[in-house]
């Protein structure tokens, strides 16, 4: 009887870590981030700023995390010391950004490591991605320059036709 407890309990491990690394391998971005500290008001907060812009919230053993990463061939293991929660989305910029944005207010969260596209992200480039422009703020940025080009270019054109008038 003892060894079918055990083997639920390895089974039950093992569909965790089966989910981390599903999760991780279909996100497009995958941030490692401490948040010891936070209230648990403070963790709802997060939790539905996390929500709105479709990213995940988890909060995993990181045992269970850094065997998910083995399968995955991802080392990260020198940022699974301490207690870490993990934000996933199908946005490659989205939680790095609300993770950052809520780190300003709340010292206690510090973003530690992701994985962004594939590619892992110490906290330095983790800083820098929260810091490009939401998409919508980056479309804004490439209306207005091709509106400023072809304002620009009727101005020439207008000023051209009444050259010719003379």
């Amino acid at each position: 009887m003892l060894f079918l407890a055990n083997q639920k309990i390895l089974d039950k491990k093992q569909d965790i870590i089966d989910e981390i690394a599903k999760r991780t391998k279909e996100a497009k971005s995958m941030v490692l981030f401490e948040y010891q500290g936070l209230t648990v008001e403070d963790t709802n907060e997060l939790r539905n700023k996390l929500a709105e812009t479709g990213s995940k919230f988890k909060i995993y053993k990181n045992t269970l995390v850094k065997r998910a990463f083995d399968t995955l061939k991802i080392d990260l293991a020198d940022e699974l010391k301490g207690p870490k929660a993990m934000a996933f989305s199908e946005d490659e910029i989205a939680p790095v950004k609300v993770l950052a944005d809520f780190a300003k207010t709340h010292p206690a969260l510090v973003l530690k490591a992701g994985i962004i596209d594939g590619e892992i992200a110490d906290e330095a480039k983790l800083q820098e991605l929260s810091n490009i422009p939401s998409r919508e703020g980056l479309l804004t940025m490439l209306a207005s320059g091709m509106m400023g080009t072809v304002r620009d270019l009727s101005i020439c054109l207008d000023l051209y036709s009444k050259d010719l008038e003379k």
